[in-house]
């Protein structure tokens, strides 16, 4: 699945380990473990703004090739959403995940014009651009992720895309502990996107790995949910291949029809596309 209507997002070359790419009127180049190909282009040709290098010790940084703002806005179709390099290389934004906002927009749109307002819970929610997308559509959006700073950021998007403040809820909580906690208070939800790290630690030191963890927790998430308008999942870590989270979604949700599909980037070569994990799609 190609991401869909983005006009100030592009990936002007890829290759080498890199991807160059073009955020509205700025150009990054960063480091991309999928993209093990020769590049299609010379970088060198690009005056791009920053580039990011990776440290021999894990880590890196931003060298800054001429001036550009801390941070920008970049639209997609009728939303807005914030882009701001950080030290992990980073930007604040998944632009792949446009295949999603685009399936799930349509199925809010479907709920709300039949006069209901579907309730989603959003977990490891990041910087929010799917709670914007969604609670701009009608949708009731409990928004959770475990640090501060990037649900202050998901504010921010909502904010900047005029989504109702009724419309969402925001968490900073571990989501496993929220979500045993919802299922003791007897809440129901219409919908979930789960959106887990490959790996992360919480602050009592729990650990969380993506493939020995989330099918135990996918099995806690569907006690919240009854007749579910959709369930998606998706995964970014490597060797977890879309037929592994259809699976898991087809045994804890055993009803409905799951769609599973690696997510890629268009990049300038028709030919070519960037590969950017995975989503399975209860429907």
């Amino acid at each position: 699945m190609l991401a869909p209507d983005w006009k100030d997002y592009k990936i002007l070359g890829s290759g080498d380990g890199l991807k160059l790419e073009r955020w509205k009127d700025v150009t990054l180049l960063r480091p991309d473990p999928q993209a093990i190909w020769r590049a299609t282009v010379d970088y060198s040709e690009f005056d791009c703004h920053a580039r990011y290098i990776r440290d021999k010790s894990g880590g890196g940084r931003w060298v800054v090739n001429k001036p550009m703002p801390d941070e920008w806005t970049v639209n997609w179709r009728d939303c807005s959403f914030y882009v701001k390099p950080t030290g992990f290389k980073h930007t604040g934004l998944f632009p792949e995940q446009a295949v999603n906002w685009a399936k799930l927009s349509d199925i809010v749109d479907e709920n709300v014009k039949r006069g209901k307002k579907p309730k989603i819970l959003n977990l490891f929610a990041y910087t929010g651009a799917s709670t914007a997308v969604l609670a701009k559509h009608g949708a009731v959006v409990t928004h959770v992720d475990a640090a501060k700073g990037m649900v202050e950021r998901a504010r921010l998007n909502c904010r900047l895309n005029a989504a109702p403040q009724e419309n969402t809820r925001y968490i900073v909580d571990d989501c496993k502990k929220f979500v045993a906690r919802e299922i003791k208070r007897g809440k129901t939800y219409d919908a979930v996107i789960m959106d887990p790290p490959s790996y992360g630690r919480g602050s009592n030191g729990e650990v969380w790995k993506m493939e020995d963890d989330i099918f135990e927790f996918a099995e806690l998430v569907v006690k919240l949910l009854d007749d579910p308008i959709f369930f998606l999942i998706n995964s970014y870590t490597t060797g977890l291949q879309p037929q592994t989270m259809s699976n898991i979604i087809s045994l804890v949700l055993p009803k409905g029809n799951v769609q599973a599909y690696e997510v890629c980037l268009p990049t300038e070569r028709s030919d070519v596309h960037l590969p950017c994990g995975c989503s399975a799609l209860r429907l």
